[in-house]
């Protein structure tokens, strides 16, 4: 087998990715580069577990890449982050750099990995007009006319759920070109954590958040003149704090659904890394628990391999 040219750091959400990530980045004087579909927005750092933070390690700064490219209310997507990941990715090769993708958007992940073939679907201003009064289940029933609903966060919300369909009208008449960017050759680590204390982790991160002005963070936003409805576009944390800050939910019920709206999320990733895994890409699972420099060393002893 050829030598690996990237490593890739994948898991659910609380799972530890961020740490591991920076860990291993240090010791092999690498860099990172995002893989996650919301950390691309600026001003939206508590709501994304930016985790800042751990970029650095032992006094030193890793460097990262897709991470507060765009501004806030944009609308990123997968065929932007693939041309994007390669930009970065060619650039870091060029300098003899093993880097390091790591994130939890498993569909943004696999694009990159398998090569995927994307298109650019531009916006359809009729059929958003035709739809915008739809109900969330009356955009569902009609997705669902188009192909099988295994992502489900395209039916997170209705403006989602629009632009799903947009995507599949478009691709009736618009065949998938040639794939334009080749496989990667990636040691793939999974970071596997007990669905309790996945559980436990994400309700108590959530708890922090709060605490530390995610509230706030999302009240600075809508403040900016970013549009409510473009905040609930972006799911969990933004879709129930802005729907608190709006007065549709009182407190307590925002609590609530959010923190089940993010164990849901995070079983659905688990459930796309294993479909990964179905689909022929290697994931080398290392236990949540097992000390951080365990971990690195278990890494590098596979990339020796």
């Amino acid at each position: 087998m050829d030598k690996y040219e990237l490593i890739t750091i994948l898991g659910p959400t609380a799972s530890g990715k961020t740490g591991l990530a920076c860990q291993l980045a240090y010791k092999l004087d690498t860099e990172i580069i995002s893989g996650d579909s919301r950390q691309v927005y600026r001003s939206m750092d508590l709501g994304t577990g930016k985790d800042l933070g751990d970029y650095t390690v032992n006094g030193k700064q890793i460097p990262y890449h897709l991470i507060d490219i765009c501004d806030a209310g944009d609308k990123y997507n997968i065929y932007e982050y693939q041309h994007d990941f390669h930009s970065v990715f060619d650039r870091l090769k060029g300098r003899s750099l093993l880097p390091i993708l790591c994130g939890g958007s498993g569909l943004y992940i696999e694009s990159v990995l398998r090569g995927y073939s994307l298109v650019n679907v531009p916006e359809n201003k009729e059929l958003r007009e035709m739809y915008k009064n739809h109900t969330l289940a009356e955009l569902t029933a009609i997705l669902g006319s188009y192909k099988a609903l295994h992502n489900k966060t395209d039916i997170d919300t209705a403006q989602r759920a629009i632009r799903a369909i947009e995507i599949e009208e478009y691709k009736k008449t618009h065949p998938l070109e040639s794939n334009e960017f080749p496989p990667i050759n990636s040691l793939n680590i999974g970071i596997d954590i007990d669905r309790d204390l996945r559980r436990r982790k994400i309700t108590n991160r959530l708890r922090t958040r709060l605490d530390e002005g995610m509230v706030d963070e999302v009240k600075s936003l809508l403040h900016k003149g970013i549009l409510p409805e473009d905040l609930i576009y972006y799911g969990l944390e933004y879709k129930y704090l802005t729907l608190y800050i709006l007065g549709k939910l009182s407190y307590d019920e925002m609590f609530s659904q959010l923190e089940i709206a993010i164990h849901q999320f995070a079983k659905r990733q688990m459930t796309w890394f294993r479909g990964m895994e179905k689909r022929g890409l290697k994931i080398f699972w290392i236990d949540y628990n097992t000390p951080d420099d365990e971990k690195v060393g278990q890494v590098i002893e596979l990339l020796g391999r």
